[in-house]
């Protein structure tokens, strides 16, 4: 497609999202369900085709000299895709948030005052690689009550287009508008520039992928955004803190697994427990291959660890490293987050309860956690059920983005021919 075939194509999309969302926002929960299971059948049934159609995509890829990293992301097997049906059916079985009315009081006038959550209306979702996501997004929006624009990687397109045909026949069966669910079928960039600007069909954007992705969303966007840049997580290990637990926490926190956004990157340790908690921790983290990176007194206690430069405390690796600092205490404990974090999630351990309400309180961060590994900050760990993406926005929605968070609220009011007086 040349410029203005793509733009006129995107105005389409959004004009027929816009008009489905009103269909979808009013759907009955057992409707949305029925399209969901359906969903999940179709997936099911139609693994072979997904399958060639993924490897279309594999190979065009290995072709075109992708990272096998981004490869990996990108290849769908039977288990993945039978994954995908579960996550459906698990998004089926939830509690549907649309019409759920909350806070409802009498006020001195004698009408009564409440909220109702609502659907956002039209979500556009951006995303690399990853054709999974087609389906978790899907079911997501459809469930709480939202038409969908989808926009997966161009390496993913093939895997995109036979999930899609998944979605659309779920829709179909259930009497819902198969444009309630669009993935776009353009791999010309131009597409995600008209997607992020068309306020008038579009109400809020959620870009899932890379950093470089996810700030060319947040400057060129004209809709609003929930978004996160980087996850620079902390565990800060207390003076309180049992030994035993503070090891297992800070192990878990960076090894569980390295290339996640809730995973540790910088570790805190106070000095007056530092040489007791670090080297059992160094001992298992070179066991795994980490590499450390310390501040002069951390040096002073692990002669392995490498000198750790300013540039390292605010750095996100996803891989095998790890920075650590030694601190005087909480307070400079919490100066250090607020310094370098990225407001994602961050942990204190400790038995002292004054210091962990205070760092509860005091951490501005869209987890804070008390004794718990940072991998915890997920949206099936916390219960939603599913999550759409993580927000460390502060306005609507802030943390794992589940169902809730694709939602909204509105003020209603019931009255009895009640007047102002």
């Amino acid at each position: 497609m040349d410029v203005i075939d793509v733009k006129t194509y995107m105005q389409s999309v959004g004009r027929e999202a816009r008009c489905a969302a009103r269909t979808i926002a009013r759907a009955e929960t057992a409707t949305k369900n029925r399209a969901l299971a359906h969903m999940a059948i179709a997936i099911r049934r139609d693994e072979q085709s997904l399958l060639d159609a993924n490897a279309r995509d594999v190979e065009q890829a290995r072709s075109r000299g992708l990272e096998s990293a981004m490869i990996d992301r990108l290849t769908l097997t039977p288990r993945s895709i039978a994954g995908m049906a579960e996550g459906l059916a698990q998004i089926a079985a939830l509690a549907d948030p649309v019409g759920e009315i909350t806070d409802l009081n009498y006020r001195p006038s004698g009408i009564q005052v409440g909220k109702m959550r609502v659907p956002l209306g039209v979500i556009g979702i951006i995303y690399e690689a990853r054709p999974n996501v087609t389906a978790d997004a899907a079911g997501l929006c459809l469930k709480s009550g939202n038409a969908a624009i989808l926009r997966g990687g161009s390496e993913a397109m093939h895997s995109n287009q036979a999930i899609a045909t998944c979605v659309k026949e779920g829709l179909r069966v259930a009497g819902l508008p198969e444009t309630g669910i669009q993935v776009i079928e353009t791999t010309d960039r131009a597409a995600v520039g008209e997607l992020i600007t068309m306020r008038e069909f579009v109400d809020v954007i959620v870009p899932r992928g890379g950093k470089g992705l996810i700030e060319r969303i947040a400057n060129e966007a004209r809709i609003p955004v929930i978004k996160h840049l980087d996850g620079v997580c902390h565990v800060y290990i207390d003076e309180g803190a049992d030994v035993a637990k503070a090891v297992r926490i800070a192990d878990n926190a960076k090894t569980q697994r390295y290339g996640t956004c809730n995973t540790m990157e910088t570790l805190l340790v106070h000095e007056g427990i530092a040489s007791e908690v670090l080297p059992p921790l160094s001992r298992i983290y070179l066991d795994k291959g980490v590499e450390l990176r310390g501040d002069k007194a951390t040096r002073a206690i692990l002669a392995q660890a490498n000198e750790a430069t300013e540039e390292d405390w605010g750095m996100e690796y996803l891989a095998p490293i790890l920075s650590i600092r030694i601190v005087s205490g909480l307070d400079q404990a919490m100066d250090h987050i607020a310094a370098y974090g990225s407001q994602h999630t961050d942990t204190i351990v400790t038995e002292d309860y004054s210091r962990a309400r205070r760092f509860l309180r005091e951490v501005d961060s869209s987890s804070v956690m008390v004794n718990a590994s940072t991998r915890f900050a997920d949206g099936f760990e916390y219960g939603l059920g599913a999550e759409i993406g993580i927000s460390t926005d502060k306005i609507h929605a802030r943390g794992p983005v589940g169902l809730e968070g694709l939602t909204s609220q509105k003020f209603i009011v019931l009255g009895d021919g009640h007047i102002r007086t």
